[in-house]
């Protein structure tokens, strides 16, 4: 009679087996031919598909809108795969992996490499021996992830936006290495019929995407006319694109688009039109690529000629013949039409060596400053709630060596100077006003002079206003309540806002030619206070005007 096995019987049995089987095959793979016919099969089968990878075609896809429908990318370091499967590079750990977006700004860059991938033609490698990929990737949430693990070397952003992720990357200590532009018109306002200030916008709804630039211009736009964005209602698009798309269909008063959308719209939509540009607020978003700490620390020689090389690309591009190739390297980079790279590029100032010390703090001219924007941003964020921890200095951000090392030049090196304004005519000092931003300073009775109060009050309300304004004209209206004679007030408002235009000129070295000064006296009371006939309506009545003038 034949015996059961027992359960512990079975569990010996099976565990002999496998052991068999295991050692059986190690046998086979070690000390016979079988394994590495199988290794030499599995390389060949490998190197098959990364041919293949990199013969297939595979171009990136985009709009004429900055910085749209361009391609998911990766960096050559790792092999993945971008949205649309396409494996992407080599393993070459020596490159420098740059993301980029499709935007203008960072045509220096890709014209001195010529083209997004490293090549024999590169100016990068021929001059520096210097190996850079750009990786083109639009989708910044993905962008940011690769960079956090390693796969992108350096990130392209805003400098706002640097500062909005801040909190979610403390620990990979990032720090600007450079910065590439400023937005000159590539972020534009667009209002329905009617809307002709910023200050229509109260209690108006205005479609943007959130947590972007296009709402830090809003912010800088609003707080230029003494309003916040508890003043509007926001409606929230996935992106720019989509964010024309719900203006135009009339679901929103307002909308913050890219160029060249608002040409397209205002040709569909009759009435609307521009109500401010980043070609007005010339200051107000800053493109920046940065690092981690400790990449720029290895990489000290490196970074350097990057940044040497794009430099050089910059002083370059203000030569039409250059900006015209670059504009052709951009469209084969962007798969975009050359007229749409060139507009791009129209949209963007390129920084050159100059520009950077001057944001890095490095020279002491008077041009605008990181700094500056910094205090700037930093200021609306937090009164606005939308950072919930304390920034770090503005210096630890910053990765300056590169910057100051780099020794280049001759007047097309130069930054940026001040605008120089002419005389203001008649139709320029009556013209309409973006933004109106309405100031209380108090004189003593029949005094236009400024007391430190008034100066103080003037500083925190619209020193960083005009700063970020650089190239529109001011516009100060002095206003009285209807006590004592008419004539007299007249006199004395035009006086007083001449003080503050003469404190302007000589705290902040304003351009007097960019300043026009005009006294209502009571002709333009506060609205709901006309009669003057509350000591509250009085005291509104007794208040300066600021008023930017669009740039021209």
């Amino acid at each position: 009679m034949a015996r059961r096995l027992t359960t512990f019987s079975k569990l010996l049995i099976t565990l002999l087996i496998l052991a068999l089987i295991f050692f059986g095959g190690r046998f086979l793979l070690q000390k016979t031919g079988l394994g590495d016919s199988i290794l030499k099969g599995e390389q060949t089968e490998q190197s098959s598909g990364t041919s293949n990878s990199q013969n297939g075609s595979s171009s990136a896809t985009g709009t004429q809108d900055k910085k749209g429908g361009g391609l998911f990318g990766k960096s050559d370091k790792e092999s993945s795969s971008q949205a649309d499967g396409n494996a992407v590079g080599s393993d070459d750990t020596d490159a420098i992996d740059v993301h980029v977006v499709t935007w203008g700004g960072f045509a220096p860059g890709i014209y001195f490499n010529e083209g997004l991938k490293h090549s024999e033609y590169s100016r990068y490698w021929k001059e520096y021996g210097l190996k850079v990929n750009f990786v083109l990737m639009d989708d910044m949430v993905s962008s940011w992830q690769a960079w956090k693990g390693d796969q992108l070397d350096m990130r392209a952003n805003t400098f706002d936006g640097m500062l909005l992720e801040y909190e979610g990357m403390t620990k990979d200590e990032p720090v600007v290495v450079l910065q590439t532009d400023w937005s000159r018109g590539g972020d534009v306002l667009i209002g329905q019929r009617g809307i002709n200030s910023i200050n229509d916008l109260k209690g108006k709804r205005v479609v943007l995407t959130p947590m972007t630039p296009s709402q830090t211009f809003l912010m800088m736009a609003l707080d230029a006319a003494g309003m916040s964005l508890d003043d509007i209602t926001i409606i929230e698009s996935v992106d720019n694109p989509t964010a024309a798309t719900i203006f135009k269909a009339g679901e929103a008063d307002a909308a913050v688009v890219w160029s060249p959308t608002h040409f397209e719209i205002m040709e569909t939509m009759p009435g609307s039109q521009v109500i401010q540009s980043t070609n007005d607020a010339a200051y107000a978003l800053a493109g920046i690529l940065y690092a981690k700490k400790d990449y720029v620390d290895a990489n000290q020689d490196k970074v350097q000629k990057f940044y040497e090389g794009w430099m050089k690309a910059s002083a370059e591009l203000r030569n039409e013949a250059n900006k015209e190739k670059a504009a052709k390297i951009l469209g084969e980079a962007f798969n975009l039409p050359v007229e749409a790279t060139m507009g791009m590029m129209f949209d963007a100032y390129h920084a050159t060596h100059g520009d950077n010390k001057s944001f890095f703090g490095l020279r002491n001219d008077g041009a605008f400053s990181g700094q500056a924007l910094y205090d700037n941003v930093n200021r609306l964020f937090t009164k606005q709630g939308i950072i919930n921890e304390a920034l770090p200095s503005y210096r630890s951000i910053l990765a300056s060596s590169s910057v100051s090392r780099t020794s280049l030049t001759g007047a097309s090196h130069d930054g940026e100077k001040s605008k120089k304004f002419t005389a203001a005519t008649t139709e320029q000092k009556k013209a309409k006003a973006m933004s109106t931003k309405p100031v209380s300073i108090n004189f003593a009775t029949g005094v236009s002079s400024l007391s430190e109060n008034a100066k103080t009050i003037i500083d925190l309300e619209f020193a960083s206003v005009m700063k970020t304004y650089a190239n529109s004209r001011i516009r100060i209206e002095g206003n009285t309540d209807n006590v004592g004679a008419r004539d007299m007030n007249m006199r004395l408002s035009q006086s007083r806002a001449k003080s503050v235009a003469d404190y302007l000129v000589s705290t902040y070295k304003i351009d007097p030619n960019r300043i026009i000064t005009v006294g209502n006296g009571p002709d333009r009371p506060t609205k709901g206070c006309e009669t003057n006939a509350t000591d509250a309506c009085k005291s509104a009545n007794r208040r300066t005007d600021f008023m930017l003038i669009a740039a021209q």
